[in-house]
């Protein structure tokens, strides 16, 4: 776990960097473009490990999704799940964000803005899957107890 921190933790100077000297939106914006290019990435590699077919439900997409995260963020820098509420969205709950953490104590999350919703894009577009609603709804970055983000698919 101490080189998953120390990339953070480089990954939290780097923003710091960034908007010392161009500002944090030009910061918020390579970082969510960058981490939305990965994203897009695992979710491809998640769906070949399903053998590139779609998800046959809400259950097994959520799951996908939990495959997703567990690869691109392992549960050991984070507490967090998802599950499919009754409306059909799929809920990702994030208790600690490891993200969160680093940025803070990197001193830069006064401006920082969550790249939640891209990375969750990603992972959508990975998996081939087209969202007709992608939110976060709380934010730990904002002092909520925890991150509530929606998706629904199309």
């Amino acid at each position: 776990m101490d080189v998953y921190r120390q990339w953070w933790l480089h990954d939290a100077r780097w923003y710091q960097g960034v908007a010392k000297r161009f500002g944090h939106a030009v910061a918020n914006e390579i970082n969510a473009e960058a981490l939305r290019y990965v994203a897009v990435q695992v979710g491809k590699r998640i769906a070949r490990q399903h053998g590139g077919k779609p998800a046959a439900d809400l259950e097994e997409l959520r799951q996908r999704y939990d495959d997703c995260s567990e690869w691109m963020f392992p549960s050991e820098l984070r507490d967090g799940g998802t599950a499919v509420l009754p409306d059909g969205d799929i809920e990702l709950t994030m208790r600690q964000n490891f993200a969160v953490t680093m940025v803070r104590m990197a001193g830069s999350l006064d401006g920082y803005d969550c790249p939640c919703t891209d990375i969750h894009a990603g992972w959508s577009e990975g998996l081939g899957v087209e969202l007709t609603r992608n939110c976060a709804t709380a934010c730990l970055r904002n002092g909520d107890p925890a991150c509530r983000l929606l998706m629904r698919v199309g």
